[in-house]
């Protein structure tokens, strides 16, 4: 019953998607065999809705990279480097994770819009290129791991960003992984900050798009529902195929080993 209470949603949109356009969406047409893929041939030639994607997928893609350079090199900062401070900084930032969006969209609005940022990609990345729970991941991982091996390239006479890059880094693959997995799946399904961030079609993201993809009097449903299908495609594509990194994930920095 659980299981089908939490599919159906899935079958219903895909369903939708298929019904012919004139449909009026009543459990006989849903029930019944017509199918037409009208509203996808309408979408995928829409060159509106491809921008969309491309754009969600341009965002994701810089952002998941950013945070994966720039989650390491903090975590394995904090991790192996001892400086002023060290222990403040960390709880610090842990600390933001405490706060709400909500909390911080206005601020990050007026400052998109005073730097001349507002309402371009710059808007969507520069702000999301670093996470606070990404460090602590790898932190915790780096933590792990031990430190012979470094202090053994040291030695050999290895360079830090030689023993960062290519010994510690292979050996974070895992936690790098959980955390491009779950950096994606947050940036891909981000409503509220491309919503508030950005106001042409230019730079908008698919989710923005789909929500506005209803006209006043009435809503385009097949339309609406064939988009909403293609934007979650990816999504259903990563979880099928990274669904162990996405659960390790969950209990990833519980256990210090």
């Amino acid at each position: 019953m659980v299981l089908a209470a939490m599919v159906f949603p899935l079958f219903w949109m895909f369903r939708v998607s298929f019904l012919p356009l004139a449909s009026d969406l009543g459990w006989t047409d849903l029930l019944s065999g017509k199918w037409d893929i009208g509203a996808y041939g309408d979408i995928m030639s829409s060159l509106g809705m491809m921008r969309y994607f491309f754009n969600s997928v341009l965002v994701g893609g810089i952002v998941v990279l950013g945070n994966i350079l720039f989650c390491f090199m903090s975590g394995y900062a904090f991790s192996r480097y001892k400086f002023i401070g060290k222990n403040f900084w960390f709880y610090s930032m842990i600390g933001v994770l405490m706060i709400p969006a909500h909390v911080i969209i206005i601020p990050l609005y007026l400052m998109m819009r005073q730097t001349g940022l507002y309402d371009t990609y710059w808007a969507l990345i520069l702000p999301f290129l670093v996470n606070p729970m990404g460090i602590f991941l790898v932190r915790q991982y780096v933590d792990s791991l031990p430190r012979s091996m470094e202090e053994a390239a040291r030695i050999d006479g290895a360079s830090e960003f030689t023993i960062l890059f290519k010994i510690i880094m292979p050996l974070c693959k895992p936690a790098l992984a959980v955390l491009a997995i779950q950096t994606f799946l947050t940036n891909w399904n981000s409503f509220l900050y491309p919503f508030i961030l950005t106001s042409s079609e230019a730079v908008r993201t698919l989710p923005v798009a789909l929500a506005l993809y209803q006209g006043h009097q009435a809503i385009d449903w097949p339309h609406l529902m064939a988009g909403s299908s293609l934007a979650v495609i990816p999504v259903l594509l990563v979880f099928l195929f990274f669904q162990k990194h996405i659960i390790s994930g969950i209990t990833a920095g519980a256990l210090k080993q």
